[in-house]
Order: C-alpha cells, then structure tokens, then sequence
C-alpha cells in the first residue's frame, strides 16, 4: 500500500513529523488545529488509516481509536505509551509503536544532572550565590556526597542500563529492581521494599501505567531512610506524590529530585516551597538533537509500515506482522 493514499491525523503540533508525512505522500490532518474537534473527526474517520500520537495531548484510548475503522497503526511520540491503550489495539489488529533507543543517553544524562544537583544542592547553591550571600554570611553549607551511597534503579531497561552506566563510571555502586533480571553485572532485587532498605539513591525510570501506579508509596519511602534520596525520570504516576510530600515534610527522607509530576504541568506549591527539593519541567529529552530523532522515529515507523516493511519500533502488545 502506498504512502500517498494514506491519510494521517495528528493529536498535537510537531511540524518536523507533519512535513516528513507529507513529503512522503500522505495527507495529514491537524485534529489539533480545529475549533470542533469531535465534527473534524466525524468527518475524517472513515480515510484516517494513521494515528501520529503526542503525549500531553490527549489519551488515545479505545473510544477514540474506534472512531477510525481502518486505522492501521498509531505512531507515538516518547518511550513511554501509557496514555494509549495499547492492549486494545493490539486486540483489533492496530500496531502501536513509541521512540526508545534515539533518547536513552538524552534521558540519561539529565538522570544524572539532576541527580547532582539534588544531592549537592547546586540550583541552591547558585540561588545563593545570585542572592549575595557569599559575601555577606559566608560559604554556603555543607552537603551530602555521593561518596557515600548506594544507587537503586527502579527499572533496568535501555535509560536503566544508560544510568547505570554513568554511576559505575562515578564508582557509585548500583542495584536494580525489576520484575524480571536483566543482563547486568549489578544486584537485583525481586523485592523494591529490599532494595529501599539497602540503598540511600533511588532513581525511578520504570514504565508508567496501572502496573506501577504509585509503586514508590509510602511503605517504600520509609525503607529508603532518613538519609535517602528519590530521583524520578520515568513517570509521574509512579510516586505517590502526596505520601512523597509528606516524607519530605517528616524528614522520613532527605530529598528528591523530580522530572515528572502526576498532573503535568501543574506541580503542587508544597514541592515549589521546599528548599530540599529540586523540581525540572519534564525535560530529560528536551534537547534539539533528540526531539528531532523522536519526531523522525515517529514520521519513519508509519513510513515504513505503509510501505510494506512493517513497523520499525513496534510495542510488546501490538500486532508485529507486515500490513
């Protein structure tokens, strides 16, 4: 099936995928870009064959993938794909797919930064600094080190290994809790609430969705310790954030590091007030290089399935056959 008989529509604005769509021949609709977005569908539904998925703008679930009936596939933005029933489309014979691998070291290295600046209170140190302080009350305090802690990664998939990687250069010892072992030289722990107890860092880059929604609660922050510090790149909906907020307040542990807020953008002002917490707009793959490889991952995998190559980055739920 060629690409120029094809029509695709789009959920949210990315001109870098839209331009390579119609280049290659398809017709694109901008379902995003109308004043009646239900009519527009309406009235597109029965051509649309193509779903470019973004993330933030809307979920794509059963009731609207059922709108289009010879929708083929649905091409989304970002590693993660909780916000796409992927488990019905597969049941319908839609093939989803996501971005990995062209953001593991993006993701990575903000892991990382943010890790750094949480533990040796860097933004604090530079707010302190700007304010004047370093001459009028002197070195700004103390801080904790890495020099002496153990990094737990919640997740060990392509960014788990990317992190870990980056820790053992820093002779940071790391272990890792997964549902599964991973070909890895560091520990595992079947159990997240063992591993809390035996490390002092934990880094969360596990996957979204109802199967660790809220995995890092309460009961995990308590074993993580009064010395411990939670670092989260992976989803919002994977930490508790109120029982996050309240082990913060209580000093169940010493601090967090946040990418990811359960209700983007909106972020709670008690997180904005505290001085133990360092808090970034979700940006671990905002860089120019890399959007611009999500976005050309997203426009090849419909590409490629239109032409009869099949999906390059299919997810583990869908359909991975040719069309």
């Amino acid at each position: 099936m060629s690409g120029d008989k094809a029509d695709v529509v789009m959920f949210g604005p990315k001109p870098i995928i839209e331009d390579a769509l119609e280049k290659a021949g398809f017709t694109v609709h901008r379902a995003f870009a109308t004043p009646d977005q239900d009519a527009f569908i309406s009235q597109i539904a029965p051509k649309v064959r193509a779903i470019a998925a973004v993330a933030g703008h809307g979920s794509v679930d059963s009731a609207v993938m059922s709108r289009f009936p010879n929708l083929e596939i649905v091409s989304s933005f970002g590693v993660g794909y909780d916000h796409i029933d992927a488990k019905w489309a597969g049941a319908h014979g839609i093939v989803v797919t996501n971005t990995p691998d062209v953001l593991n070291e993006e993701v990575a290295d903000t892991a990382l930064g943010l890790t750094l600046c949480t533990v040796r209170h860097l933004p604090q140190a530079e707010k302190y600094l700007r304010a004047g302080h370093w001459p009028k009350h002197g070195d700004y305090q103390l801080t904790p080190s890495l020099r002496d802690r153990t990094v737990g990664i919640v997740g060990m998939g392509r960014i788990g290994k990317a992190i870990a990687r980056r820790f053992e250069a820093m002779k940071v010892p790391v272990v890792y809790h997964s549902r599964r072992p991973a070909d890895v030289p560091y520990k595992h722990y079947p159990n997240i609430l063992d591993m809390a107890r035996d490390a002092n860092l934990m880094v969360v880059i596990t996957p979204g969705g109802a199967a660790t929604k809220n995995l890092i609660n309460a009961e995990v922050l308590k074993a993580l310790g009064p010395e411990g510090i939670l670092i989260n790149v992976a989803r919002g909906s994977v930490v508790d954030e109120q029982a996050l907020i309240k082990a913060l307040k209580d000093k169940t542990i010493l601090a967090a590091g946040l990418d990811v807020f359960a209700n983007e953008p909106q972020v709670p002002q008690e997180l904005i007030e505290m001085e133990n917490v360092v808090l970034l707009p979700h940006v671990g793959s905002a860089s120019h290089a890399t959007r611009r490889a999500m976005d050309e991952l997203v426009a090849n995998n419909i590409i490629s399935w239109f032409s009869g190559k099949g999906a390059l980055t299919p997810v583990p739920e869908t359909p991975v056959k040719k069309p």
